[in-house]
């Protein structure tokens, strides 16, 4: 029996039934064909189908810490958020990753890429909420030997604890936090941990200038781009958030490795960072682009669908060209180049994919003209046009409504209760 049937959505342009069984798309057929025996039918006559968004780069559980650092420059939300960083437990993480999960189900995401510190608590609380996360152990040990023996131990550990668990619901990655925060045996180590078990290696890349120019003065006048490649620490398995201050030999070589490369528009521009991402020439280089919100700290938010039209606006405004950054590239940074770069069946709605789907009330005034869905869903709607979500095959928001939200906001506004923050 089909586990769940969506009748008479739009997919495409088209009008049709979309089967799933076992977490996957059984099967999508032209509506109104024989009836289909399934264990819970939706009828969504006037709503579209778009495959769960994929956030490449993010910190769940900083979305606790919105507005802390409002209004400053980079190094100074650093200091500050690492001094957070230095009293908080599992309980803050757990709720944050609560709190961040409700937030990307609501808009729409259904499996995120996440680099922070504690990753259990976070994988609990994400296999409870019912999405998928690309997490492990992350490394900084800020050239502290003693430091990085200690994260060395640990991270086997953890590794060995958590690969048999690692699945639908959770990947199991690393991380290292950047070149600036992370002593370059510990960087070796971390990828030639990774490079072993064929894990992705989560990083900070090119975020500022500043990391830019420090490590020239560090390392002989490489870029941090030039030194990781130098320490061969650059591969297809590379997720490197930001990549925005790169020249045009760090793009031959993130193009030439085939690294993940994700986009932090929103995130960039607050903490003035930068904005004049490479979309276009790491594209043409052959590294797979795709797209991030950062956490709550910097970005304030986790949707997705902002962050596609900022991404767009930024770009065209940038090149002075309105054909920058077009729409089915737009939605595949979101959605198919982030699958690709976890190496999952997601990201599209085809027969044999991981069912992850949103389904969108056009029933709007947002939706009224007959312009191209993209267009109407990206620019000119709100992620509260998203009626309901199903990851992994099953409901996690139907109708606005997500089990246990009370719940998790009520224990979140405890934790709070018990950190100072401001």
């Amino acid at each position: 029996m089909t586990d769940i049937l969506l009748k008479n959505i739009i997919l495409d342009g088209r009008s049709v039934d979309i089967r799933i069984e076992a977490g996957r798309i059984a099967g999508i057929v032209p509506a109104g064909g024989p009836a289909i025996d399934a264990s819970e039918t939706m009828d969504c006559t006037g709503k579209v189908a778009v495959p769960g968004f994929i956030n490449m780069h993010t910190h769940a559980a900083m979305s606790l810490m919105r507005g802390i650092g409002e209004d400053v420059v980079f190094a100074d939300w650093l200091k500050r958020i690492w001094d957070i960083e230095a009293g908080i437990d599992h309980d803050f993480i757990y709720w944050g990753s609560r709190v961040a999960a409700i937030e990307m189900i609501r808009t729409g995401t259904t499996t995120f890429n996440d680099q922070y510190w504690s990753f259990p608590s976070t994988v609990q609380a994400v296999k409870e909420a019912g999405i998928r996360v690309a997490t492990g152990y992350d490394v900084m040990d800020k050239d502290d030997p003693e430091t990085a023996e200690r994260q060395k131990e640990q991270c086997v550990e953890r590794y060995e604890m958590y690969k048999a668990e690692a699945g639908d619901r959770h990947i199991f990655t690393m991380s290292f936090h950047a070149v600036y925060s992370v002593s370059e045996p510990m960087i070796v180590w971390t990828s030639e941990f990774a490079k072993k078990r064929d894990l992705p290696l989560h990083i900070h890349l090119c975020e500022t200038r500043k990391e830019v120019d420090d490590c020239r003065v560090a390392h002989g006048g490489l870029t941090p781009v030039e030194y990781l490649d130098r320490l061969g620490v650059l591969d297809h398995n590379v997720i490197a958030g930001h990549t925005l201050w790169l020249t045009s030999n760090d793009i031959r070589i993130l193009g030439e490795r085939k690294v993940n490369c994700v986009h932090n528009v929103n995130s960039n521009a607050k903490l003035c960072s930068g904005y004049h991402f490479p979309y276009d020439e790491l594209r043409d280089a052959g590294a797979n682009v795709c797209l991030g919100t950062d956490g709550c700290a910097s970005s304030n938010n986790l949707d997705m669908l902002e962050a596609m039209k900022t991404s767009a606006l930024f770009q065209k405004a940038v090149r002075n060209d309105p054909k920058a950054m077009p729409l089915d590239e737009l939605i595949a940074m979101a959605t198919v180049n982030g699958a690709r770069a976890l190496r999952i069946d997601a990201g599209r709605i085809a027969e044999g994919c991981l069912a992850d789907i949103s389904i969108v009330d056009t029933n709007s005034t947002f939706f009224l003209s007959p312009g191209p869905f993209l267009a109407n869903f990206i620019y000119s709607a709100h992620s509260d046009c998203i009626d309901s979500v199903i990851a992994g095959g099953r409901f996690v928001m139907k109708h606005r409504v997500v089990e246990g939200e009370e719940e998790v906001l009520r224990e979140a506004r405890k934790v709070l209760s018990q950190i100072h923050l401001r």
